[in-house]
């Protein structure tokens, strides 16, 4: 179950690939809904979901969480982990092979954060991917849109992307096997780490791009994604 997901969420990735591909002008001009909605999603299953669930198992989450947005800020900002959206930061601040190898790295623990979701709970297994699968919409437009930049052909934009997104799955494999008999606690350690990296996510990488549109309707969409969430939640139990 957990690689089937897993393979939907790299297929997102793909689609984020194939719209700046395809409809290069368009993808510029909405990719902030997705973004920003992605963003209220990730909050959301943080706050709401992951480290409610990790403290229920481990009473030390929350220092866990700080543990795993810290752990996203080295990558970030020493690793250069997560390349930004504009074109200033693709032609200054980030090489060309740092940043796919850094969104490959990402798809991979993507992969593994499914894995810890389902591990918990289904339940929280499927709104985990639904945020990871929101958040690889722009992932894909990113790593395509550092290519095309690059001089990169169509056809090349394109095996790179699928590759990355393949990480994913393989995340999730590697997950599916480290997590085999693990302690309650551990667990709740892992959930904490997810939601930390979600939150850091969000606010570090996600937000800051809606003070680059004066839409009030792309900002919006943060409350959309909240709202979801919660919605979704209802639903389920």
């Amino acid at each position: 179950m957990e690689i089937i997901y897993s393979l939907i969420a790299a297929s997102s990735a793909m689609l984020g690939s194939l719209i700046l591909i395809m409809f290069h002008k368009w993808s510029e001009k909405n990719s902030l809904l997705i973004i920003n909605f992605a963003a209220g999603v990730m909050l959301t299953l943080a706050f709401c979901h992951l480290i409610p669930e990790g403290i229920e198992l481990n009473s030390k989450t929350m220092i866990y969480t700080l543990i795993g947005f810290s752990i996203m800020f080295f990558l970030q900002f020493v690793v250069l982990f997560h390349p930004c959206h504009d074109h200033e930061c693709l032609n200054t601040k980030h090489t060309h092979i740092a940043s796919i190898t850094g969104l490959s790295l990402h798809s991979m623990l993507d992969g593994l954060m499914i894995a810890v979701g389902f591990e918990a709970s289904s339940s929280l297994g499927i709104l985990t991917t639904l945020a990871i699968l929101l958040h690889k919409v722009p992932d894909g437009i990113t790593i395509s849109g550092i290519l095309l930049h690059g001089g990169a052909s169509k056809k090349k934009v394109f095996n790179i992307s699928l590759v990355n997104a393949c990480f994913t799955p393989i995340g999730t494999i590697l997950g599916m096997f480290l997590l085999k008999n693990i302690s309650t606690s551990a667990l709740g350690a892992l959930l904490g780490i997810t939601a930390g990296s979600f939150i850091f996510l969000s606010a570090s990488d996600l937000i800051p791009e809606t003070h680059k549109c004066k839409n009030r309707i792309t900002a919006l969409m943060l409350f959309a994604g909240i709202i979801l969430i919660l919605a979704v939640e209802h639903f389920m139990h």
